[in-house]
Parts: C-alpha cells; sequence; structure tokens
C-alpha cells in the first residue's frame, strides 16, 4: 500500500513539474516576444524593410541607362510598373511606423520582395539588354506588360470563359464527389459497386478523356466541364470516403443509442465530422481542375485562356502568351487563396485545438 502511495505522489509530482514547466515556457515566450530590442535590431529592420525599394530604384536605372541589345525598343509602361510596386511599399512601411503588426508583416516579407525586384532585373538583363534568352521567345518584361494593354479585349474574354468553364466543371465535381464519397463511406453496399469504378478513374489522368468526351459530347464546352468535373469528382469522393472511415465507430453507436437513425446519422454526425476532409478534398480538387482547364482549353476548346496561348503561339507572339500565362498564375493562386481563406474561417475551431 506505501508503495502504491509513493508511485502515485511521484507521479503526481511529475505532472505537476510537467505543467509548471509547460507554463513557464510559454511566460518566457511571451516574455520574449515583449522584449525591447536593441538599436541594432531596430535598425536592421528598417534597413530590410527598405530593401526592396531600393533594389526597386537600381531596377528603374538599369532600365534606362544599361544600353539596349540591337533594334530593342523600349516604353514607359514597365518603369510605371516598377514605381507602383515601389509606391505600395513605401505606404506599408509608412502605416507600419504607426501599427506594429504591419510593420512585422513587411518585415517578414521584405526579402522575399526584394528577390522580386532582383530577379526582374536579372530577367531584363538576359532579355533585353544583351538578348542571351533569345527573342522572340523570351520577350522582355516590358513587351509583356504592353500585351496587356494592346490585347486586353481578347484577354478580358478570355478570363471570362476560362473562369466560367472552371467553376461550372468545379461544382458539378465537387457536388457529385460528396454525395459519392459519403454514400460510399456510409454504405458498404454503394462502396461494393462504386469502388471498382474509383479504382480505375483515379488510376487514369482527366484529361486523357478528352479525346473520347470530344466525340460524345454535343459541345465543347460540355466536354471539358466533364474532364474538369472528373478529376474533382475523383479528390473529393476519396477525401470524403477516407473522412468517413476514420470516424470512431462509438459516435455512431451513441448516437443510435440516442434514437438516432438514417439521415440523422449522416448530417448530424458524418458530415459534419468530416469537414476537415472535405476541405481537403475541395483543396485538391481545385489544384486537379486548374490543370484540366488548361489542357482541355488547349486540345478541345474554341475560347479561354488556354486556348488564346496556343493560339497566340501559332502565330509567333510570344508577349501575348506570356501575358495570359501570367494571367493563369494570377487566377490560380487568387482562387486557391480564397478556398484557404474561407478553410480556416470554418475550421476555426480546428486550429484552436492543435493550440
Amino acid at each position: 500500500m506505501s508503495n502504491q502511495t509513493g508511485i502515485d505522489l511521484e507521479g503526481a509530482k511529475e505532472k505537476a513539474g510537467a505543467s509548471s514547466l509547460d507554463g513557464l515556457t510559454r511566460q518566457r515566450l511571451l516574455e520574449l516576444e515583449s522584449a525591447p530590442r536593441t538599436k541594432a535590431q531596430i535598425i536592421t529592420d528598417y534597413v530590410i524593410c527598405i530593401m526592396p525599394f531600393i533594389v526597386g530604384i537600381a531596377a528603374e536605372l538599369e532600365y534606362y541607362f544599361v544600353p539596349n541589345y540591337g533594334s530593342n525598343q523600349i516604353t514607359k509602361v514597365y518603369p510605371v510598373f516598377l514605381g507602383i510596386l515601389m509606391a505600395a511599399i513605401a505606404v506599408f512601411l509608412g502605416i507600419g511606423l504607426y501599427h506594429k503588426a504591419v510593420f512585422t508583416k513587411l518585415r517578414e516579407k521584405a526579402p522575399f520582395y526584394t528577390l522580386i525586384f532582383v530577379l526582374l532585373i536579372a530577367y531584363d538583363l538576359l532579355t533585353l539588354k544583351s538578348n542571351t534568352l533569345v527573342s522572340p521567345y523570351f520577350p522582355y518584361v516590358d513587351q509583356i506588360l504592353n500585351a496587356f494593354f494592346t490585347d486586353s479585349a481578347y484577354l478580358i474574354e478570355s478570363v471570362r470563359c476560362s473562369l466560367i468553364l472552371l467553376f461550372t466543371g468545379y461544382a458539378w465535381g465537387a457536388g457529385l464527389g460528396l454525395i459519392t464519397g459519403i454514400a460510399c463511406g456510409y454504405n458498404k453496399k454503394f462502396n461494393y459497386w462504386l469502388s471498382p469504378f474509383l479504382k480505375l478513374l483515379g488510376a487514369i489522368p482527366s484529361v486523357t478523356w478528352i479525346p473520347i468526351t470530344l466525340v460524345l459530347m454535343k459541345t465543347l464546352f460540355q466536354a471539358s466541364t466533364f474532364v474538369i468535373a472528373l478529376g474533382v469528382w475523383f479528390a473529393m469522393t476519396i477525401a470524403c470516403i477516407t473522412g468517413i472511415q476514420n470516424i470512431e465507430k462509438a459516435n455512431f453507436e451513441a448516437a443510435r443509442t440516442l434514437g438516432a437513425r438514417g439521415k440523422q446519422l449522416i448530417f448530424h454526425i458524418a458530415i459534419p465530422s468530416i469537414v476537415p476532409n472535405i476541405f481537403q478534398g475541395l483543396t485538391q480538387g481545385m489544384s486537379t481542375a486548374c490543370m484540366a482547364l488548361i489542357t482541355a482549353e488547349m486540345i478541345g476548346s474554341d475560347a479561354g485562356l488556354g486556348w488564346y496561348i496556343t493560339w497566340q503561339r501559332s502565330w509567333a507572339q510570344y508577349a501575348k502568351m506570356y501575358a495570359a500565362i501570367v494571367l493563369l498564375c494570377i487566377i490560380f493562386v487568387s482562387v486557391n487563396g480564397i478556398l484557404n481563406a474561407i478553410k480556416r474561417r470554418v475550421l476555426r475551431w480546428k486550429e484552436g485545438d492543435e493550440r
């Protein structure tokens, strides 16, 4: 009995020590965060924040004063673009002088912004100034920026068509994937019949079906929509099946004990439990949809940015082609950013649990 009591006391001391250590660690972290910075550290922070502006000025000077290669012509579009970037950084720096959070964020991002200006200088030297990257295959930045203005009508229309196609296929694929994923994960009969098709379709990239869909579908839009939806459907289905299979059976048993049946188990136990998996499927599905979108538009579409890229490449209009590629990057990054913001908003409770 005395030995057991001694063991219990030692265990209690260990737990108390661990809790005390955890508390001291958190307190120490807070002290470190709020500790006053030295003068040298403050100066270093300001220098780092100003470096993008300094390198941006260097980019302007390089553009105007380094001789161009051959007959390369320049306009004022690129310098204005650089000026806008530097002005944005200057505004954030000004706000950061009065708001610590803004300054901290700028201090974190400033090295990357500096790298962007360095890469712009390097690319300009390799194209406009030296033709190391041979023209017209590698247009310099000023040409690409001018393409946005000279062909703005076509680009705007192509962006509109691409977004319509992307979200139509994405919505169909996500909706059907949610239904089949829950059905297969929750019901063994559904899983028995659909599992072989999932294994077959999962091993084959969705863009492989483009030649077949072009024959079967009435329009190019329907064929492209099907290809995009197929990839999203597979990603969403697998994510939902995995989520439901990982739910503890005790949750369902407890709900049945309280009288829950059928739809109640699905809508009150299964679906709320797999919300993180649903967002995982949505994120993965968006990546698949973006790849399928470009391939479908390049091969089997008469509109959109993918079609525009193919069209301009066939006419050796590489500056316009690069402009469309830049727009694609902006669209994909923006869409994924919005999706991740919604995910963080909905799953705030999960982040709190992890902390």
